[in-house]
């Protein structure tokens, strides 16, 4: 008896200490969240991809908020959405890839749309915010930043 009530105790040591790991605020658990992050925000390349492959379709209409022509304006979008992405994915420069895709984020939301409802500018503020969130993080230590930058 004493021997089965030992073991049964032992494993729910265990099983605790295995549950108060999953549930901590550990460095590991804080570096998945944000690699996890990191790979959700690789959604926004496919909205790059998009942009490049029919550069040219309607490029007429494409807003240019700054002025520097509607092919330069659409150019430094597909930058920002597929060339800036791949590298937030990956961690590699990570704080300055985001700094365009922050800054397109913003003229989505504030210039481009900003006559627009909330919820119609709800996917580019949801970017816009896990940017941000990146930006103040940095990019954990899953990310190729970290392997060349050992601190």
């Amino acid at each position: 008896m004493n021997t089965q009530t030992n073991n049964q105790s032992k494993a729910l040591q265990t099983i605790s200490s295995i549950l108060n790991q999953i549930i901590s605020s550990k460095n590991w658990s804080s570096d998945l969240g944000i690699l996890l992050l990191r790979i959700c925000c690789a959604f926004m390349a496919l909205h790059g991809w998009s942009k490049l492959t029919d550069f040219y379709d309607g490029i007429a209409e494409w807003p240019d908020p700054f002025y520097v022509g509607p092919v330069a304006s659409k150019g430094l979008t597909v930058i920002a959405e597929l060339i800036c992405t791949i590298l937030l994915v990956l961690g590699l420069f990570t704080r300055p890839a985001l700094i365009p895709l922050i800054i397109c984020m913003l003229v989505i939301v504030f210039v481009v749309h900003a006559e627009d409802t909330i919820p119609d500018r709800e996917h580019p503020i949801m970017y816009l915010m896990m940017y941000l969130s990146l930006f103040v993080t940095g990019p954990g230590k899953y990310s190729i930043d970290k392997l060349i930058i050992k601190k």
